[in-house]
């Protein structure tokens, strides 16, 4: 899946997230390097680095976690690895990725080891807060297609107690081929109200949506930085290929959430829109009979042009080191109501990104909290944010685009 001026995109699956589980996240990582096809050697150095990786967070972390997972591309599968701890952190990174260096109680390979053998390694780290850590791992040698980072990344995480969750991402390479669907304009009809479920029951808390969602306090110059949002009357995409970003929450938690998220998935994937309004309707249409969900898609064009359409209560918001400003999204639930739908015109700042996440997590979050994570790729910066302003008592995701280079 590529595109012109975007690095490859990558499908991604969560596959599972291990606590205090050294052994179970070796043998989990075994298995899948197996299931895969890396091979018996490329599979014995992933499953190296996931026991060092988990070992630090056993030995050294207050509270951690460790996430496998495979990422595709039409060419081959990979494997990656996401630490993410809230441990006493780093203080001289450069050092701890310098050879002999180790920490007691692992394997003893250090993380210099884990950085050779993976044909990526991505750390971040502060003291006091802890550190994230991203390894990938693809089947040698590695085809031209998997080089580069991705433009887009994000990460998902059930509910405590839960094995599935009901939220979901997904992106899509448009094809830049027109179709003979029409833009869908300020003046067209409202979706065709459908009985909304009963949020009480099924979350145990009242409707959430936001009816319009608004820069965070004193952002007034910020929205000057990054561009005033403006209703496009018809949105139209540009005239080449395009990268459409989907996140979707569905209502609740469980099984019947992550239906419903998967459902929003798959008609977002082999959906033929070019718009983030096109694409939600035909979201809407397929969440039908399903609990329902709050969607949230973008649509990001080469020259930086990002346009925008949400339903519901995800967050949204274009981040740099000095601002974050909120884009507006719409009441409603996504498969039973939605009103009149806009789409919204923003740039995405060139060494800024575009964030979007489940109310899994809290909006409490500034642009200071990312700040020094603007330069690493997105899974790394999603993994971050889940770190920062996750709560355990729903199912959350985040994801993360950033500006094409």
């Amino acid at each position: 899946m590529t595109s012109p001026g975007f690095a490859p995109m990558l499908d991604c699956e969560d596959v599972a997230w291990f606590r205090d589980q050294p052994e179970a996240a070796r043998g989990a990582a075994a298995a899948l390097g197996r299931r895969i096809g890396l091979g018996e050697t490329r599979s014995s150095q992933l499953v190296l680095a996931v026991a060092e990786l988990a070992g630090n967070i056993a030995k050294h972390a207050d509270d951690g976690s460790l996430l496998l997972r495979v990422l595709r591309n039409e060419a081959t599968a990979g494997v990656e690895v996401l630490a993410v701890d809230n441990g006493p952190g780093i203080v001289d990174v450069p050092a701890a990725l310098r050879d002999g260096m180790s920490t007691a109680g692992t394997l003893g390979i250090g993380l210099g080891a884990i950085q050779r053998l993976a044909d990526s390694f991505h750390i971040h780290s502060q003291p006091g807060l802890g550190t994230v850590q991203v390894a990938r791992f693809w089947p040698h040698p590695a085809p031209p297609s998997v080089a580069g980072e991705p433009t887009v990344g994000g990460i998902t995480r059930p509910i405590s107690g839960e094995q599935v969750c009901g939220d979901a991402w997904a992106i899509r390479t448009d094809t830049g081929e027109q179709t003979s669907q029409p833009a869908f304009e300020d003046t067209a009809r409202p979706a065709v109200p459908r009985t909304a479920p009963d949020w009480a029951a099924l979350t145990g808390r009242p409707p959430t949506a936001r009816a319009t969602a608004a820069p965070e306090r004193d952002s007034s110059a910020r929205w000057g930085r990054v561009g005033r949002p403006a209703a496009v009357r018809a949105a139209v995409a540009g005239p080449g290929q395009g990268v459409l970003v989907m996140s979707c929450d569905g209502l609740g938690h469980g099984p019947m959430a992550a239906r419903a998220a998967q459902a929003a998935v798959h008609a977002f994937k082999t959906g033929t829109a070019r718009t983030p309004e096109q694409a939600m309707e035909q979201v809407h249409r397929a969440l039908r009979g399903t609990r329902g969900a709050a969607v949230a898609i973008a649509r990001l064009e080469p020259d930086g042009r990002l346009l925008f359409c949400g339903v519901g209560n995800i967050t949204a918001a274009l981040v740099t080191s000095t601002s974050r400003s909120t884009l507006l999204s719409h009441p409603g639930i996504t498969g039973h109501q939605m009103h009149q739908l806009r789409t919204y015109e923003h740039r995405l700042p060139a060494h800024g990104i575009l964030a979007m996440h489940s109310d899994g997590l809290s909006e409490r979050w500034t642009h200071s909290d990312l700040a020094g994570l603007l330069h690493h790729p997105p899974a790394l910066i999603a993994a971050a944010l889940m770190r920062q302003a996750g709560t355990r008592r729903d199912d959350a995701s985040a994801v993360i685009i950033k500006a094409a280079r």
